[in-house]
């Protein structure tokens, strides 16, 4: 299913499948997902506000930059979904599974995540005192972000497990593992490194792997290219290249936008 830039505020889906679906920049405001097999669908930039995605399966889903304040993802499977910049405030994850998920930068302020469980989740995300964590469970990345009397502060390690455990969590916060990012130009008869057909980001963080293309809509989406290239799927080459030459293909690109 392709629903790409698409108001679809207010439809019913609930238990159908429409797993791999793109909806990328949908409006589905009021949207009732209940039951519905999200399984790896693209919700970037998916504005998701007051949707209904309780006990949906949103397992390595994306949802970067996506809008989810007040949604209920209640006993929803999120595990190892993407989950960047996303808005979640007052959004409920009551019983929700977060393992293995990707929560960097993600606005949990007023969030409701009583039950769910994680496990080795990157919980580098933005808390406050209204985020509600009792009775979660497992173990996460830091560090959080704490927001209090509007200030907000860097917690991490014991600290982090500290204020969770006082909040009625059962969480132990391991130590983040390094952080890396590899940049690879697409090459082909008349597109060599210095002028590829395109660029491909590799990022591996708390041991979980993303992968990135940058595209004509001049901004980092996901992309399946090294996967399929790895399992033989595809026929263009790439070669590895520096952070430097992948930031000057971004700027002639911007400069000259395709059409």
């Amino acid at each position: 299913m392709d629903l790409c830039g698409l108001d679809a505020s207010g439809v019913d889906l609930t238990g159908v499948d429409v797993a791999m679906g793109l909806f990328i920049e949908t409006r589905l405001e009021g949207a009732v997902l209940a039951d519905t097999d999200l399984y790896r669908a693209d919700l970037g930039y998916a504005v998701l506000e007051r949707a209904d995605l309780s006990r949906a399966c949103l397992a390595k889903a994306v949802l970067d930059y996506a809008s989810l304040q007040a949604a209920m993802l209640a006993d929803a499977n999120l595990g190892r979904a993407d989950l960047y910049k996303t808005d979640a405030r007052g959004a409920c994850f009551r019983g929700a599974s977060l393992r293995g998920a990707l929560l960097l930068d993600a606005r949990l302020e007023g969030a409701d995540l009583t039950g769910a469980s994680v496990q080795e989740t990157s919980f580098k995300a933005h808390l406050d005192e209204h985020t509600l964590v009792d009775g979660l469970t497992g173990s996460v990345y830091g560090p959080a972000y704490i927001t209090a009397d509007g200030a907000p502060r860097e917690l991490a390690g014991r600290d982090l497990e500290q204020w969770l455990q006082q909040r009625g969590a059962t969480v132990q916060v391991l130590n983040a593992p390094s952080a890396t990012t590899t940049y690879y130009a697409k090459i082909s008869e008349g597109y060599p490194r210095s002028h590829p057909q395109g660029i491909v980001r590799r990022s591996t963080a708390d041991g979980l792997t993303s992968d990135h293309a940058f595209t004509r809509n001049l901004r980092w989406e996901p992309t399946e290219y090294l996967r399929l290239y790895e399992l033989g799927h595809n026929d263009t080459d790439h070669v590895e290249i520096s952070e430097a030459e992948a930031a000057a293909f971004i700027t002639r690109l911007t400069k000259n936008p395709p059409l």
